[in-house]
């Protein structure tokens, strides 16, 4: 009686062996049940990490193991092993539905861990045959998901487990699954006659298991007498507390299940992935991800807090050269103005600006002189251009900063990068447009009468440089930092009054930049026409007596 199940025994063992044989020398598993990820490339690496660091917070000691395509550098690869995932490189499978979007060209390759058949799990006591079968067992889990609390009751599953949402159809990006061969098989053998609604492995799996609505909900504590007498379900699902939409929490503003159950938070929202600084400003769940990157160690040097040693470089180059752009540009002013704006005292510039408040309630067009000799009149279109060039400065300006920041820095280093850039360049932008109009109006007023017949006036009157100069510089700083401080203000409503829906907080965004376009719309009309009637009366001053921005 002994020697039949010594038998079985034996043979459960060499073919345990000959899978591990099979898988290659590389990975190394320590266990008979694993956590699995997918990635293609090296922009979800920071999801991963940060996945990997979830999971073991919770206290799990089980594989956790990721597959990786040729797309995935090799330091992405030593990282990630640093980080105790076991690495294993994979081919690709294609996708068969060509005419779907480019981002699915290599979803389909999620299928391959249904032939993860190195793992294995305990199934419940078979009382046929007495002896404990053995099944395989990997929860799959999304790159962009976190565990927030323990999930090793997954591995209670028995043959496929996913969630249900969208319209009654399953989500792909948790998974339970008993890998079997002969199933992977029969799935390859469908891929291309099985429709697949989002032209992915969602899809497709959702036509392979077109049942799956109808299969009952995953329960962990089912007692083991009841495990013994029921038959084995084929599917079950999952409860959403093991993928927590965040999409749906921005929509009802809170979560719809008891958030201290909180198993799996799945951010689903396309674009707006937690690595991305800028999302961290949109979607309070994010604060979750992100308390867990900052946790992140320094597996290789320069990782620590999720960090990456060439974006480190990056930041600092992107944060001096502002800089040195601003002092080049006032160094510049200083030598064309022989010193003489900052040679102003403070006194004096608080003094103008409140001569000019009182005298006419707003900066008008002061420092423009009344009476020039000259009868010239300012282009009709000229308010219309300025306001069109300030906003495609604007949006210029947004597009190179948005680009040039890199993604994945930390949400305060992100924003302070963004407006930084964005000043900066729209600075650059705008006032080469305004110095283009200040030019037109000296060329204009020098054509209409000769050079010489004012030039002793200009330069003689040492009181009216003075006021043109201090003018010219104290304007410019009080739009300038009125935009500045209007286009700070208008994204950090949200934040100044406590809300956290995202519709209301894009509301109050709305409305920050309306208020924003309109000062912008009045001043950057204003600022044009003061530059073209000041290059009318300097028309034959020396060109070092010019400022930039007036």
């Amino acid at each position: 009686m002994k020697f039949p199940k010594l038998w079985i025994l034996f043979l459960v063992l060499l073919v345990t062996i000959q899978s591990k044989l099979a898988l290659g020398a590389k990975a190394q598993y320590s266990s008979k049940q694993a956590y699995v990820t997918l990635l293609y490339g090296d922009e979800f690496l920071l999801g991963v990490r940060v996945l990997g660091k979830s999971i073991r917070d919770t206290g799990s000691t089980k594989d956790m193991v990721v597959l990786v395509s040729d797309g995935v550098s090799d330091y992405a690869k030593k990282l990630l092993e640093a980080d105790s995932w076991i690495v294993v490189n994979i081919s690709l499978l294609v996708n068969p539905n060509q005419v779907r979007p480019k981002r699915f060209w290599g979803v389909y390759t999620k299928l391959k861990i249904f032939n993860m058949t190195n793992y294995k799990k305990e199934h419940k006591f078979n009382a046929i045959v007495s002896l404990l079968e053995f099944a395989c067992a990997v929860v799959y889990l999304d790159a962009d998901t976190i565990v927030v609390k323990s999930i090793e009751d997954l591995f209670k599953c028995e043959k496929f487990c996913a969630n249900l949402k969208h319209s009654e159809r399953l989500n792909s990006g948790v998974m339970v699954v008993e890998p079997c061969e002969a199933v992977f098989n029969d799935m390859m053998s469908k891929v291309n006659t099985l429709p697949s609604y989002t032209g992915g492995d969602q899809g497709f799996l959702n036509s392979y298991y077109s049942d799956f609505p109808n299969a009952h909900v995953f329960d962990p504590n089912i007692p083991q007498e009841a495990l013994k007498v029921r038959p084995v379900p084929e599917m079950e699902r999952l409860s959403t507390l093991y993928n927590a939409d965040v999409g749906l929490y921005m929509l009802a503003n809170k979560w719809m299940v008891d958030e201290s159950e909180l198993r799996v938070i799945h951010y689903t929202l396309g674009p707006l992935k937690p690595w991305d600084w800028w999302t961290s400003w949109l979607l309070k769940p994010v604060d979750v991800w992100q308390n867990v990157r900052e946790q992140l160690e320094e597996t290789l040097p320069g990782t620590g807090g999720g960090k990456n040693p060439n974006d480190e470089i990056l930041v600092k180059f992107l944060f001096l050269l502002p800089f040195c752009v601003l002092v080049f540009c006032y160094y510049r002013s200083f030598l064309q103005t022989g010193g003489f704006l900052f040679r102003t005292s403070l006194c004096n510039h608080i003094r103008h600006l409140y001569f000019i408040i009182r005298s006419s309630g707003t900066v008008a067009y002061s420092g423009v002189s009344s009476s020039s000799n000259i009868n010239t009149k300012v282009p009709v279109y000229l308010g219309g251009i300025s306001v069109f060039v300030c906003f495609m400065a604007v949006v210029v300006s947004l597009g190179i900063s948005i680009t040039i920041v890199p993604r994945q820095v930390m949400p305060w280093t992100g924003l302070f990068l963004m407006y930084e850039w964005t000043f900066t360049i729209f600075f650059l932008l705008f006032g080469a447009f305004l110095h283009l109009i200040y030019q037109r109006g000296r060329r204009i007023v020098t054509q209409l009468t000769p050079v010489s017949a004012d030039t002793d006036l200009f330069n003689s009157d040492s009181k009216k440089d003075h006021r043109q100069a201090s003018s010219c510089d104290i304007v410019s700083w009080y739009y300038g930092l009125g935009m500045a401080f209007l286009a700070i203000v208008a994204p950090s409503l949200p934040c100044i009054f406590g809300i956290t829906a995202l519709f209301l907080r894009l509301g109050l965004m709305v409305v920050g930049g309306i208020i924003l376009a309109s000062f912008m719309t009045y001043a950057s009309e204003h600022l044009a026409i003061r530059s073209f009637l000041k290059g009318c009366e300097d028309r034959d001053t020396m060109q070092s007596r010019e400022c930039f921005l007036c």
